[in-house]
């Protein structure tokens, strides 16, 4: 079996006790961005992965979800950004920024530009996985979607006159959380293999969610985000998948193929009975 893992902060939760040898689980760990996990998984190179939300409804087929374990938030997610020069219902026909590591935040995006600000503007991927904000600034744009640890830092935000959290203008549109990642296996893995790699997954995050102070302290010496913002943010996330968490997964896919962005389908999940 193969595991995949993102090294991102917001995973730390649910691998950190697996990292550190606290739980075991009978896998090889792959560590990739989120983009490289999903065309992993996707190709059968992974048997298991924590995959983007909107790549999983692209190829449901021949994925099969895991039960109680994802990456949501209800309100404000804190890193999942739109850093813009102006305000967002003026973004007609400008440039923003994307980047190619959040294939879900990206499609979120479009959705609450065409539904939510009536605009259509012009995207462009950035080159990096996740942007650097301080390698932008020769770059022509009017908006950039900052992703992941990079959206972290206070220092960065403020060279853009506004800030657009994706997490809370999903809430306040539609009133529901908003799962941005899930874990997901493949349809021809075995089950039984799969089963004993989900267990672990959920004891490690529980330890994980048990030790949130203590993650915090390490996230914080490994990167330029501070120890108070690392724990605020750790916990302003959800890592349950509970109807509610579906409920708001299912109004995202439907929304997303009314405008042909996914296939229309149903969600499956592993028996784990």
């Amino acid at each position: 079996m193969r595991l995949g893992r993102i090294p991102y902060i917001n995973c730390r939760p649910v691998y950190s006790a697996i990292d550190r040898g606290i739980v075991t689980v009978p896998a090889e760990i792959v560590t990739g961005t989120p983009a490289e996990l999903n065309d992993l998984l996707v190709a059968g190179e992974l048997d298991v992965s924590v995959i983007s939300a909107v790549e999983y409804a692209r190829h449901a087929r021949d994925l099969v979800l895991l039960p109680d374990l994802a990456i949501s938030c209800d309100g404000p997610v804190r890193s999942v950004l739109l850093l813009s020069k102006r305000e967002v219902g003026t973004l007609d026909g400008r440039t923003v920024l994307l980047s190619a590591s959040s294939r879900t935040s990206v499609a979120l995006l479009e959705l609450l530009c065409r539904e939510v600000w009536k605009v259509r503007p012009h995207f462009a991927e950035a080159r990096a996985e996740a942007v650097d904000l301080e390698q932008l600034a020769g770059l022509p744009h009017d908006a950039v979607l900052v992703i992941g640890d990079p959206a972290l830092l206070l220092s960065a935000r403020r060279t853009y006159a506004h800030q657009v959290d994706l997490g809370a203008a999903w809430k306040q549109w539609t009133g529901l959380p908003f799962v941005f990642a899930a874990w997901a296996a493949r349809r021809a893995s075995d089950p039984e293999a799969v089963r004993r790699v989900h267990a672990g997954l959920l004891a490690s995050r529980a330890w994980g969610l048990a030790h949130l102070d203590d993650l915090a302290r390490v996230a914080s010496t490994e990167t330029r985000v501070s120890e108070a913002d690392c724990r605020q943010y750790l916990a302003g996330l959800d890592y349950a998948f509970t109807d509610k968490h579906l409920a708001g997964l299912t109004d995202f896919f439907r929304r997303l193929a009314a405008q042909g962005l996914v296939p229309d389908g149903s969600l499956r999940f592993l028996q784990v009975a």
